[in-house]
């Protein structure tokens, strides 16, 4: 599907809290369809895979609905497969084209441990979640925070690579759910910001505020995390049992705040910086949405900061 600008910025200019209440409602009941499949699905496999490219809200859709399913009696655990990846070992790692550790690569996971874990929790047992530090590329096992499964629990695994053969394989029966921010943005019938860009400015505004990850950076990771969606993710989306899109019709007047600045800031010659050529002039057709106008619940706030959620 497409949004179009006109009704955007109308809607922004006329009312932008109505705006983002109603955005964030249509999320939600996609949310509740998800749950309700999940629910179904039970019987079959108390395991869920939750995928989907970068800057898809994952982590934010994985605890919404955990807390939807919690509130209908159905106890559920969230676990971030970010968590699972390999302390990174000269050698042992898949290298990018630059010869750069491939984290996009569904092999750098810890199949070993994963497997091990879905052993136990089919027996019932408990398990100790490790922790990856992105900064260092380390994992830690002895992390103290225990998943305390009991029979009839469900538990959603959540990220990239989680309809990925190499994964899902461990738990065939699991549900599959797939989410995307994909929908473009029209004007007078043509494309005027495409569904990649609102995950671009997603993941630079998250990165910068959270990662310690400049803009630049960013940007110059994002050929590669595109070349992965593109071999690892997008070709195993058909598999889901649901797919929906999690982009908000108003997400870009409310993003613009953010990103304008940060992508002016990115020196000419970063690789992709090109792509800036065209995103920065359309940025400029859309209303602007004051940031703390959005609700603490929203899906935005797992990008923007203040939110009530804890990633």
């Amino acid at each position: 599907m497409a949004y179009h600008l006109n009704e955007i910025n109308d809607r922004a200019r006329r009312d932008p809290k109505d705006f983002l209440r109603e955005c964030d409602d249509i999320y939600e009941k996609k949310l509740h369809t998800a749950a309700q499949r999940i629910l179904e699905h039970g019987e079959v496999s108390p395991l869920i895979f939750l995928s989907g490219p970068s800057g898809s809200g994952k982590t934010t859709t994985a605890m919404k609905i955990e807390e939807i399913l919690d509130r209908s009696g159905q106890e559920t655990h969230t676990v971030a497969l970010d968590h699972y990846f390999r302390s990174v070992r000269s050698g042992d790692y898949p290298l990018t084209p630059d010869g750069q550790p491939d984290l996009e690569s569904p092999d750098c996971l810890d199949m070993e441990l994963l497997n091990e874990h879905f052993h136990a929790l089919e027996q019932g047992k408990t398990i100790e979640v490790p922790k990856y530090d992105f900064k260092t590329q380390k994992q830690t096992r002895n992390t103290g925070n225990f998943l305390n499964y009991r029979p009839g629990d469900l538990v959603i695994f959540e990220g990239i690579h989680a309809l990925n053969d190499t994964f899902s394989a461990l738990a065939p029966d699991a549900f599959k759910l797939y989410i995307s921010a994909r929908s473009n943005v029209e004007q007078d019938g043509k494309l005027l910001f495409k569904g990649t860009w609102m995950r671009l400015c997603r993941r630079v505004t998250r990165d910068y505020q959270f990662r310690g990850t400049s803009p630049a950076e960013t940007l110059q990771m994002w050929a590669n995390v595109r070349r992965g969606e593109k071999r690892y993710i997008s070709p195993y989306k058909e598999k889901a049992d649901l797919m929906f899109d999690s982009s908000l019709m108003c997400e870009v007047s409310v993003m613009k705040s953010f990103v304008d600045t940060l992508f002016r800031d990115i020196p000419e010659g970063t690789d992709r910086y090109a792509e800036l050529a065209s995103i920065v002039p359309a940025l400029s057709e859309f209303e602007t949405i004051d940031p703390a106008l959005v609700p603490e619940t929203s899906i935005l706030r797992e990008f923007i900061g203040g939110g009530s959620y804890h990633y």
